[in-house]
């Protein structure tokens, strides 16, 4: 399995695995999701990045990170690909996110999610987030979310 950035032949996995998980666990996709589709190059012109798990040109599974302000970025659209095998790719491509946002000066990383994903909770838990409370949560299916202070020695 190899990681890389942003390849815009890849695009298509990121929204495919994005919606089919947001449909299969919450039945339709919001506002903020199809808006966050349209807008991946222009993320990406503003310094954030989309990293894919491959394995044989096949992807396994996509995350992205996005700077926020006050030097915070958010990881979002943690996905996979449902019908290949994923080998630990979710928590790769979420590690290289979390690197990529720090490597680029973040100092927070937020995570917008929902509780009954276990799977998903599981990994941010797995990397030292801890879960915060907020007034809004941004989507409709949001009920959680979770920070990470980047360690002053990591921090740049």
């Amino acid at each position: 399995m190899k990681i890389i950035k942003y390849d815009k032949k890849y695009k298509q996995s990121f929204i495919d695995f994005n919606t089919d998980w947001i449909v299969e666990n919450f039945g339709f996709l919001e506002e903020n999701d199809i808006n966050s589709f349209n807008s991946i190059e222009e993320n990406i012109s503003k310094g954030g990045m989309i990293f894919f798990a491959l394995e044989d040109e096949n992807c396994l599974a996509c995350c992205m990170a996005v700077p926020l302000e006050d030097e915070a970025w958010e990881i979002c659209k943690l996905g996979s690909n449902k019908n290949l095998p994923h080998k630990g790719a979710g928590s790769a491509v979420f590690k290289a996110c979390m690197d990529y946002a720090t490597e680029n000066g973040a100092k927070k990383l937020c995570i917008i999610s929902n509780s009954k994903l276990k799977a998903a909770l599981h990994i941010y838990e797995k990397y030292g987030f801890k879960e915060m409370k907020l007034n809004d949560y941004h989507y409709e299916r949001g009920n959680i979310a979770f920070e990470y202070n980047v360690p002053e020695k990591i921090a740049r």
